[in-house]
């Protein structure tokens, strides 16, 4: 597939939200898919931008708390996988329906397990949980296992392009975080961001996303 990989490591939560709004930003210029594979250096939990805070603070233990650039509900990042897609306007996965957006993004998940002899399924309808629990419920589309939700995404279009923002939280089996992300990432080739990309995500971790005026805005 002709998409760029960018395997990030460990980063901080609030750098991490930044570089996932810095590719969706430098989009119109790159012009290709961006597949992210990233953790955390630190617990942590990310909600939606629409959530009100307070019940997102009284919601999970897990701190820091950071908004995201998508919608969604709470996500805990202490024992995840996680990953972003971002792709350009004019790219067809930006014209889809947001619902077969993430049902796309579901199968590619689906197919990396499936290399790795693990069988999985989109959900066929919802399963309504608590309110802002992502992975107490489940939506249409979501990976489950067992018939337990185990990948769920959050999406967001603007005229730049399309970032949909995943996680997964691994099946119970014996498999490892490496096998999936190279199974993930098979056919994308290497990138590096160039430096002024980085720079615009620090800059957006330092001015918005560790800010409470951004985080604690709702």
């Amino acid at each position: 597939m002709n998409w760029l990989l960018l395997s990030s490591g460990k980063c901080g939560a609030a750098f991490n939200m930044a570089l996932d709004e810095a590719l969706l930003e430098a989009m119109p210029r790159l012009q290709t898919p961006v597949l992210r594979l990233y953790g955390w250096t630190e617990p942590a939990a990310t909600f939606g931008y629409f959530q009100k805070f307070s019940e997102v603070a009284r919601a999970t233990p897990l701190r820091p708390l950071i908004r995201r650039p998508t919608g969604g509900g709470i996500v805990p990042h202490d024992a995840d996988w996680t990953y972003s897609l971002t792709f350009p306007a004019g790219h067809e996965w930006h014209s889809l329906k947001a619902e077969e957006s993430y049902r796309q993004a579901h199968e590619l998940v689906r197919h990396a397990f499936a290399e790795l002899k693990i069988e999985t399924g989109l959900a066929p309808d919802c399963k309504k949980s608590l309110p802002g629990q992502c992975f107490a419920g489940h939506e249409k589309f979501d990976l489950l296992w067992h018939g337990k939700k185990i990948a769920g995404a959050a999406q967001r279009r603007n005229k730049s392009g399309l970032l949909i923002q995943g996680s997964v939280q691994p099946p119970l089996v014996s498999v490892s975080r490496t096998d999936w992300e190279r199974a993930m990432g098979g056919g994308a080739n290497a990138f590096s961001p160039p430096p002024d990309l980085l720079r615009r995500a620090e800059e957006l971790a330092r001015t918005k996303y560790s800010q409470p005026s951004h985080n604690e805005k709702r």
